[in-house]
């Protein structure tokens, strides 16, 4: 939904909103915080996971991914290239494209980077009632459903 083409809702609803948009955001970046080489970024950390999930991409696509411009993408590309976590290949159908693959050492860093952000959330969520675990558990659904909008 475009949110200029909203309409009106309660000043209730407006205060819940933001308050989940601060949650989410505070929540994600303690998360993203959790990563297996501190160095990297998060754009180069998502670009990973995006390989790691999707297979290989050229740079337009991970850049229109991203929603970044095809020369950032290209800088956070070259830097992951040159610390060996992705190869570049000629594209079989094209050899104008190139598609960026993840290599054996960005898979490592990839799932050690989930294993830490995962051993992070069950300890926090470990301190939590099961009640409260199956609030979570409901919330993520309803944030997914956001998500996929």
């Amino acid at each position: 939904m475009n949110p200029s083409a909203a309409t009106t809702h309660s000043p209730e609803l407006a205060e819940s909103a933001s308050a989940l948009r601060l949650a989410v955001m505070r929540f994600s970046r303690r998360l993203r915080a959790e990563r297996a080489v501190d160095t990297m970024s998060d754009g180069q950390i998502a670009v990973l996971g995006w390989l790691r999930l999707r297979g290989p991409h050229t740079l337009g696509e991970l850049a229109e991914r991203e929603r970044v411009s095809a020369p950032s993408m290209n800088r956070i590309v070259n830097c992951l290239e040159e610390s060996g976590y992705v190869t570049r290949t000629p594209d079989d159908g094209d050899r104008r494209k190139v598609n960026i693959a993840l290599s054996e050492a960005g898979l490592a860093v990839v799932a050690e980077t989930v294993r830490l952000r995962d051993a992070w959330l069950e300890a926090a969520m470990s301190e939590f009632t099961p009640a409260e675990r199956g609030t979570l558990a409901d919330a993520a659904a309803l944030l997914t459903r956001i998500t996929e909008r």
